[in-house]
């Protein structure tokens, strides 16, 4: 078939793609178009602002000018978000923690801790040149700025720049308010920001008389007095009302350093400081010279404070951080508050003359500066504490501090633990021999060994390998163990030299230790504390003296451990501890290098513990724990049993004889001479003991002084 000339073919559709594409050019044209006729109409329209010339300069620093302040806006609503939150609650800050009074055993006031605060004195009665003492030292143009002194703030600059004295801060009365009411006193750039804001947020709360008043209220003047009203008491025993002109300079002068400037601290700073007050007064023309003559010829002067110095002051801080603990945990919302404590003044005196007497007496000798003591009764009361040598020197507590080592005074734990867990008693014999743990060699003081001994023996001559070898068989884990439950609170190091009181240790946790063995066994735990008041009488704390204790150790081994310490007192290390006619029993402890020293030990009526040492630890001249820990220990116990009954100590044989006085023998050791007769009071033993000393040092001499023959009889007829 042939094929067709022409064939007829279907037209094929326009596509669908080349239509958009179309469509895309001309909207892109279009928009193109309108942009240009939009800019071109745009820049009509902002052609009426255009400026050239001068005009143009000032229209571009103001329009910098607008961007800046708004990032200044940014940025100060950052930095016062803090001062935000410090004003949000609507709370100030406490004043320096809590007031509190304390009382001894017998409710005397023995002295105060923490604030001394009053502010009900209004402004309008305060002294008129208080008033502008204060401002003319503080802040002249108080009453001009709002919060912020810029002027004066300049001025402090530029002087301090110079290197001149100046006489003026750079912080405003509201500002260093606002530091006391909402801030810390730590010195950094973002708290005197802070405290800038704050300070314009009082300014609008507050009324300028307010804010004065109470900047007087709680400004911190020194010696823990909170406001000039506290302080005028305080420094010159005086309403504020009553202060003279010199007094008001010398306060306003506290306002700027009170710890510089008090007058109990540097009278002659006190003064020189009030005296650059008066003559502010002049130049700010508060006052003319002729008005400040009189205050400058007669300047102020403190009354004495020598009932604070009496205190007992290393008791009271204790004390005072074991109140604010109470306190905290009952969540009592008062700020004052009256505290009894256990403290006996009398026994605090004897135990502050033993230190500070022995001390001072042997400290060249001996290369020792520093000691504490420790005494509480058989049931943890404590009844003296001393912290150092001088407590206006340093308020260091050495008695607190868990700092160093008790030396052979530790071996209470060791032969405790030997006893309780090995069935041992004072009788049984051991070995003092060599003995290594590992490349360890313990030695004996004597360097030297006795072969078989019993542990009362081992114990009383404080032999070194003896509780080596107690400590492998019992395990030392056990030993440390025990220290804590008796009383040790520092966590310190199990290791091999343990047994010999490489531990860290304190002169309290010792004194704590020992009362166990002193009260039968029974957990005893030094207290401070009995009640706690507030002012208006409402009891928030009572020490339950009938609360069930723990026991510790058995009977037992209470009574074998305490017949071992005796023998410790009567023929070991301890015997320059022994005290006629009392019970006494302790033990020793000296550190390698002679760092420390120690003597801990009790009666049936006290218990105490001694350290000797140096702050910086370096060591004594060879002073040992026999020397003068038990020395000082003897002769407080002497003084404290005087004239008391005489209690038993618990597996101790010994029956306390009643007190007689021999008659005057000139000739006789002092041990003869000296007895406590029935009347005898405590300042009669203390010189008869001091008499004591006096015969004793004639004795080594090598003879009885006629002074010394005359003084025994003296001494003994008129006591």
């Amino acid at each position: 078939m042939q094929d067709p000339f022409y064939t007829k073919e279907k037209r094929k559709k326009p596509s669908g793609m080349l239509a958009a594409d179309a469509w895309l050019d001309s909207s892109i044209y279009e928009f193109g178009q309108s942009l240009g006729r939009f800019w071109t109409k745009w820049q009509d329209v902002m052609s009426v602002f255009h400026v050239s010339g001068i005009k143009r300069f000032f229209v571009e620093v103001l329009s910098d000018g607008f961007s800046f302040l708004a990032i200044g806006c940014v940025l100060m609503v950052a930095l016062a978000l803090p001062a935000f939150d410090a004003t949000a609650s609507g709370e100030f800050n406490k004043a320096e923690n809590y007031s509190i009074l304390f009382m001894d055993r017998f409710g005397n006031e023995i002295g105060r801790r923490g604030i001394r605060a009053d502010d009900s004195v209004p402004l309008n009665d305060m002294p008129d040149y208080l008033i502008k003492a204060t401002l003319a030292t503080e802040d002249r143009r108080f009453y001009e700025h709002f919060g912020i002194d810029v002027v004066g703030t300049l001025r402090a600059l530029v002087t301090n720049a110079s290197g001149e004295r100046s006489v003026q801060g750079g912080s405003s009365i509201t500002q260093q308010l606002a530091k006391n009411l909402f801030l810390s006193s730590e010195r950094t750039i973002e708290r005197k920001i802070i405290e800038a804001f704050l300070a314009v947020w009082l300014e609008w709360h507050y009324s300028k008389d307010e804010i004065l008043k109470l900047y007087f209220d709680r400004a911190y003047m020194g010696g823990g007095n909170f406001g000039v009203t506290a302080a005028a008491d305080y420094y010159f025993g005086k309403r504020v009302q009553d202060i003279s002109l010199a007094e008001a300079a010398m306060m306003a002068g506290l306002f700027k350093a009170p710890g510089n400037y008090a007058p109990h601290v540097d009278l002659a700073a006190a003064r020189g400081r009030a005296n650059l007050v008066l003559s502010n007064m002049v130049a700010a023309g508060f006052l003319t010279e002729g008005q400040v003559t009189a205050a400058r010829r007669h300047p102020a002067a403190a009354i004495s404070r020598a009932e604070d110095q009496n205190s007992p002051n290393y008791f009271m801080d204790w004390a005072f951080e074991q109140s604010k603990k109470i306190i905290e945990a009952t969540q009592h919302p008062s700020n004052n508050f009256v505290v009894r404590t256990t403290i006996d003044t009398t026994l605090q005196k004897y135990a502050e003359e033993a230190v500070v007497s022995t001390v001072r007496e042997n400290s060249e000798q001996y290369d020792v500066e520093q000691a504490a003591m420790v005494v509480t009764d058989t049931q943890g009361a404590i009844r003296a504490m001393v912290g150092g040598t001088d407590y206006a020197k340093s308020q260091f507590n050495r008695a607190i501090v868990t700092t160093r080592q008790p030396g052979s005074a530790y071996k209470i734990f060791v032969y405790a633990e030997a006893l309780e867990q090995l069935g041992l008693t004072p009788q049984d014999t051991i070995t003092d021999r060599p003995v290594c743990i590992g490349d360890w060699c313990p030695q004996n003081y004597g360097r030297n060994y006795k072969g078989s001994v019993t542990l009362a023996s081992a114990f009383a001559q404080s032999l070194n390998t003896v509780p080596v070898t107690l400590s492998i068989k019992t395990g030392r884990d056990t030993i440390a163990e025990l220290s804590h439950r008796m009383g040790l609170t520092a966590d310190y190091p199990v290791t091999r030299s343990l047994a010999l009181g490489v531990a860290s240790v304190s002169v309290l946790d010792m004194t704590s230790s020992y009362a166990v063995l002193a009260n039968r066994g029974l957990k005893t735990p030094a207290y401070g504390i009995t009640r706690m008041s507030t002012l208006t009488g409402e009891t928030i704390f009572e020490m339950d003296p009938e609360a069930p204790r723990e026991r510790i150790l058995s009977e037992q081994t209470v009574a074998n451990m305490n017949s071992m310490l005796r023998q410790v007192v009567t023929g070991g290390t301890g015997r320059r501890a022994d005290v006629p006619g009392v019970p006494a029993v302790g033990k020793s402890g000296t550190t390698s290098s002679y760092r420390d020293a120690w003597f801990c030990g009790f009666t049936g009526n006290y218990v105490a513990a001694v350290w000797f040492g140096n702050d910086d630890y370096h060591p004594t001249n060879d002073l040992t724990g026999g020397t003068l820990p038990a020395i000082t220990w003897q002769k407080f116990m002497a003084y404290a049993h005087t004239n008391i009954d005489i209690e038993p100590v618990f597996g101790v044989d010994f029956v306390p004889e009643p007190p007689v006085i021999a008659e005057a023998d000139p000739d006789a050791l002092p041990e003869e001479v000296i007895q406590r007769p029935p009347s005898l009071t405590p300042e009669a033993a203390r010189k008869l003991v001091d008499l004591a000393d006096l015969i004793n040092q004639t004795l080594a001499a090598g003879e009885v002084t006629t002074e010394a023959r005359a003084r025994v009889p003296a001494a003994s007829a008129g006591m």
